[in-house]
């Protein structure tokens, strides 16, 4: 494995790195107080081709791998956009993977070209409030009748689900006691979103606020047979096939983060002078920052690591290894690193006017979700140490 970045590959950071540069920390701030989606930011990702980086060719994308995709999110998020740009378009370049990998050619041939195009927006409906994580236990059910099903439930943590189309909905098609396996009778379905049998109701939450995250009542909502994704009872293992990949891009984009707010309290540090000298002259405020740019760097690491992995097709249980080890590492460094930079600023560190306060509130989701940073520690001590299941 070569750590060396390819020519291409430096050509995509510097082309994102353009194009972000249009959007300064200011114009974030502002989508972020006021709830307002990021349009002509995405408008111009979607222009540029950036949101079908992982759609194949044939249905429009750009057929590049995980590795190219985690490097536009990363410098996605490095230029102040943080979790409000990543997540403006995350979902729409990985979301539809299990589509690309199960879907029918029909359902490739209408949904991934306008998806890679910027002109439908998809959203993810997996989590539940009585189960959370624990995805085997999702009550939202689909009843077949005739040539559609009729989904009934509720979902939380939507994220887009107010400008979304479409959502990719896991929902049981055979109730849990009827399974032999917990991972069984578990169906992916693409879903209409806009509609009189569905409710949206954004949720009130600390950061990220640009981008809509909401709990969504499915009230008999029709769902055709044509947009199943794959077979009927096989959407958990299709879920699954996604999520080490998802694990890498959300890490990437918690390394941006990171590299944002270091970025900022590097320069806050060498600018503010107290007792007559910077105030990074003092190692007390420079050994902190060395220290997060180490973790960053550490985190990088594992996350190419990770990305190579899956794009040479490497057996599932090393990319669920490295995957879930980077998404642990990212996310505890981009939190180091975040942290810091408000200490660094001391007291305007809490000011918004300098950014850092938004970078440490997104980058705390991301020891959060997709999975808890336990979760993950959970999976390490059971697939890798072979330690006994806790849970």
């Amino acid at each position: 494995m070569n750590f060396e970045e390819s020519q291409e590959h430096l050509l995509i950071r510097e082309s994102i790195r353009k194009l972000c540069a249009r959007y300064p920390d200011d114009y974030w701030s502002e989508c972020d107080e006021k709830h307002q989606f990021p349009q002509a930011y995405y408008d111009d990702m979607a222009e540029a081709g950036w949101i079908g980086v992982a759609i194949p060719e044939t249905y429009g994308g750009s057929g590049r791998g995980i590795l190219e995709a985690s490097l536009v999110l990363e410098e996605v998020a490095a230029s102040g956009a943080c979790m409000n740009g990543a997540s403006a378009v995350h979902l729409s370049i990985f979301g539809m993977q299990p589509v690309v990998k199960y879907g029918s050619e029909a359902m490739k041939q209408t949904y991934l070209p306008p998806v890679a195009s910027g002109q439908l927006h998809v959203a993810f409906g997996v989590t539940e409030p009585d189960a959370g994580t624990d995805t085997t236990s999702i009550t939202t059910f689909a009843r077949k009748e005739g040539d559609h099903y009729l989904v009934r439930g509720r979902k939380v943590w939507t994220t887009k689900a107010l400008i979304s189309e479409r959502v990719l909905l896991l929902v049981r098609t055979t109730p849990l006691e009827k399974c032999q396996k917990r991972t069984e009778g578990m169906t992916l379905l693409l879903a209409e979103l806009q509609r009189d049998e569905v409710q949206i109701s954004p949720i009130d939450k600390t950061g990220r606020n640009a981008i809509a995250t909401c709990e969504v009542v499915y009230d008999d909502l029709p769902v055709k047979i044509s947009d199943r994704v794959g077979e009927e009872g096989k959407g958990f293992q299709y879920l699954l096939a996604g999520l080490n990949a998802e694990r890498v891009l959300i890490a990437s984009e918690a390394i941006g983060i990171g590299r944002a707010a270091l970025c900022r309290a590097v320069a806050y540090a060498n600018e503010r002078e107290i007792f007559g000298r910077p105030i990074g002259k003092n190692q007390g405020i420079a050994f902190p920052l060395a220290e997060a740019k180490t973790r960053l760097e550490a985190a990088a690491i594992m996350t190419r690591k990770a990305a190579w992995a899956i794009d040479m097709n490497l057996p599932q249980k090393a990319c669920g290894e490295y995957a879930n080890m980077a998404k642990w590492l990212a996310a505890d460094a981009s939190f180091v690193a975040a942290d810091q930079a408000v200490q660094t600023h001391g007291g305007f560190g809490y000011a918004r006017e300098y950014h850092v306060e938004r970078y440490w509130r997104e980058a705390r989701m991301n020891r959060l979700a997709p999975v808890s940073q336990e979760m993950i520690m959970n999976y390490i001590s059971e697939h890798v140490l072979g330690l006994p299941r806790s849970y």
